[in-house]
């Protein structure tokens, strides 16, 4: 059964980190410090390899608490190419460009929040605020990598009771198998995330911006 399509004046759609260093050669984005806790060269063991090292980070408003987290390789430093916006996005047409990760101490897939689940200062803008000001009800999401910080940012999405789309073709994970981005459109489906394709009834007229 389809979806109603929804109110386009209370929809926002959400890009999740189209950035240089995730796509070669060719808004949120990851805004890391050079010395981000997840990266491998803050790690100095010869044993630590991106994708499958973990390391435990702890919460810096509550250092009780703690989780463990992947380690990738260097990406999205602040000020560098690989942290711009691809260029085949034409950045004029966002209304925010929300930064993310640029607490150097904490991970955050999510455009909402940390892993810990706090903004503070990993953040430029409070999504929700920001989306909450416009009247937004309804958001779209699309992106990278579909497996972690497109899960993330939607789960979140529907935390703060937003009704999420995601659309499928306009998604790319880094396991795209049953086991990555199956599990994960399963995962989102089970939480009441909307699974879409662009040329399906709930994306009708969102091209022209017709009602």
């Amino acid at each position: 059964m389809a979806l109603a399509k929804p109110d386009i004046k209370r929809t926002a759609l959400i890009v999740v980190d189209m950035q240089e260093d995730f796509c070669p050669p060719i808004a949120t984005k990851d805004w890391h410090p050079s010395d981000h806790v997840s990266f491998d060269t803050s790690h100095p063991s010869p044993d630590i390899k991106p994708f499958v090292s973990k390391t435990t980070i702890h919460n810096p408003d509550d250092v009780s608490e703690s989780l463990e987290i992947s380690i990738w390789p260097v990406h999205c430093v602040q000020g560098t190419k690989g942290a711009e916006i691809i260029s085949e996005i034409d950045v004029s047409k966002l209304d925010h460009i929300v930064e993310k990760g640029r607490d150097k101490r904490v991970e955050m897939f999510s455009a909402f929040a940390t892993c810990f689940g706090s903004i503070s200062n990993a953040a430029s803008h409070d999504l929700g605020d920001l989306l909450r000001q416009a009247n937004i009800t309804n958001v779209f999401v699309t992106g990278l990598a579909g497996d972690y910080c497109v899960r993330c940012t939607a789960m979140d999405a529907n935390k703060e009771n937003f009704k999420v789309y995601v659309i499928d073709e306009a998604v790319k994970s880094i396991d795209s198998g049953e086991t990555g981005w199956g599990a994960v459109r399963a995962e989102m489906v089970h939480r009441g995330i909307h699974i879409v394709s662009m040329k399906g009834p709930e994306m009708s007229g969102f091209w022209t911006g017709q009602n």
